[in-house]
């Protein structure tokens, strides 16, 4: 198979550069784009670190960051699995991205920046509810903000239909690694018991 392996190659692929996919990219967080990611309340945050790159979801029930100035956001680091991957990883390299979503939006917006981790307990509080405070927080400092075009959003239909039917479950994908585990248990248990487990 033929590999493009330099940008001049690439670029021989493709036509220009569209005007408004430069322009539409700012270095913080404009008001306009403070309305969205306020509105959001799941993004993917991607890292990379020594062992490769990292991509999570992130989701809250209000906003999943606080813009704390226009070139500052706190992501809080609820209760996961523990893997740490994306939290190792921001020790390490701090560079993240961030793809803010709206459920019926086609538009996403992405936010590319560095990061560290703070336990500091103020910080961590500023996100308290139910007695309960993040472990840790993601302090991401802005480097560029833009919209992605929708095209991609918009060929899946991913707001039109249930994408989900007929596809495996949790449990499903657990018992393939393990023949005896319960997954029909798994799973019809897992709302009940991740539910008081959200923050």
């Amino acid at each position: 198979m033929r590999r493009v392996e330099d940008i001049a190659a690439l670029e021989a692929l493709y036509e220009a550069v569209v005007p408004a996919a430069r322009t539409k990219v700012v270095s913080h967080v404009t008001p306009l784009y403070r309305r969205w990611i306020e509105a959001s309340r799941f993004c993917i945050l991607s890292t990379v670190g020594p062992e490769g790159t990292d991509a999570t979801p992130r989701g809250d029930d209000g906003p999943v960051v606080r813009i704390v100035d226009d070139r500052t956001l706190w992501l809080p680091d609820w209760r996961g699995n523990n893997r740490l991957d994306s939290l190792r990883n921001i020790v390490r390299d701090g560079r993240v991205s961030l793809m803010f979503m709206v459920t019926g939006a086609n538009n996403v917006v992405r936010v590319n920046g560095t990061a560290f981790l703070t336990d500091e307990a103020e910080v961590r509080d500023a996100f308290a509810r139910k007695g309960l405070s993040p472990r840790s927080v993601v302090v991401i400092s802005v480097g560029e903000v833009y919209f992605q075009c929708a095209k991609a959003l918009m060929r899946s239909g991913l707001w039109t239909r249930d994408p989900a039917a007929g596809l495996p479950t949790a449990g499903e994908f657990l018992r393939e690694q393990d023949e005896g585990f319960d997954a029909e248990s798994y799973d019809t248990g897992y709302e009940d018991y991740a539910r008081p487990r959200f923050w």
